[in-house]
């Protein structure tokens, strides 16, 4: 019998049972459909019994599915009770404290921190967004339980866990010659102004070091401090930019589009801790969440990396 499950799982086979659709309990849950599907299997197998008969039409509890609902349902509610202190003010003042690089804080963060409210509303945040390095020294420090970085996976004392893979885009405004193209060569590059972000981020160097191996140059003309800043030279039409693409305008922006750029260079995202500290309850349930819809996310973002097959992965 596999005894591997968590309170997600129960939560999980508790929504399909409420609103009796795995389409309705995967909405109310903000997760994928596969992602409840695996919850609900890994708990069955836990128990070592169907808990749903599904069909086409519908999904019904079989008998033991019914007879576990009430039991499940008091043993979250003395959970949430230990857990979030809902019984113990205390528990309610330690806020769940991320170091994470900006543009994941800003772009991706909001999203599951939204999901993970509806679960959990007791449970505050604080995040730190701060440069990769500064980041990286903040989960060292012990000032967060846990960081969203592109640097650590070489620092003995840290835990690396990749999430996705970023790639370097270019990002120029809709008339510029450049954006008529479906994707450009870094020597598309040389004629026009680019503004990049100074020597002195993490980003910088890792895209100098991953373009060095290749014996690709780029000639820089602006330099900024932030990614942003970069972002409003090149809507002002002073220059085209080379960022990664979670940096890059969501969506349709009316101003500002993003090409892929070969050969490929990527940042690796992933999720940054200290080794031999286990996280308190509210940090592990969070990272599990963030592991889970980001998880969905990178097969959503496939497509984009089977366009560009030849890369060159940057590390720092």
């Amino acid at each position: 019998m596999n005894k591997n499950f968590e309170a997600m799982d129960l939560r999980a086979f508790l929504a399909v049972a409420e609103h009796g659709s795995f389409h309705a309990a995967a909405d109310a849950l903000h997760v994928s459909q596969p992602a409840l599907s695996r919850r609900i299997q890994r708990l069955e197998a836990m128990v070592g019994a169907a808990l749903l008969e599904r069909t086409t039409r519908r999904v019904a509890l079989t008998a033991f599915g019914r007879e576990l609902v009430p039991r499940l349902q008091r043993l979250l509610e003395e959970l949430d009770a230990s857990l979030f202190g809902l019984r113990d003010a205390g528990g309610r003042d330690t806020p769940v404290t991320l170091a994470c690089v900006p543009t994941a804080a800003f772009y991706f963060l909001p999203a599951v921190i939204a999901r993970f409210g509806e679960l959990y509303p007791e449970v505050r945040f604080r995040i730190l967004d701060l440069s990769a390095t500064a980041g990286l020294e903040a989960v060292s420090r012990g000032e967060a339980d846990f960081g969203v970085n592109f640097l650590g996976a070489s620092d003995a004392a840290l835990s690396f866990a990749p999430l996705l893979e970023d790639p370097f885009v270019l990002a120029c405004r809709r008339d510029h010659p450049l954006a008529s193209r479906d994707a450009v060569d870094w020597a598309d590059l040389e004629p026009y102004r680019l503004v990049t972000v100074g020597r002195e981020s993490g980003n910088r160097v890792l895209l100098e070091t991953a373009l060095g191996r290749a014996e690709v140059r780029m000639r820089c003309f602006y330099e900024v401090t932030h990614l942003s800043t970069s972002l409003g030279l090149v809507e002002a039409g002073l220059g085209v930019s080379v960022l990664p693409r979670l940096a890059t305008p969501q969506g349709d922006h009316p101003i500002i589009v993003t090409r892929p750029i070969t050969p490929r260079v990527t940042r690796t995202i992933g999720l940054v801790a200290r080794r031999g500290s286990p996280l308190a309850p509210a940090a592990a349930r969070f990272r599990d969440l963030l592991t889970e819809t980001w998880a969905d996310r990178s097969g959503a973002d496939k497509g984009w990396a089977d366009r560009s097959s030849d890369r060159v992965h940057g590390s720092a």
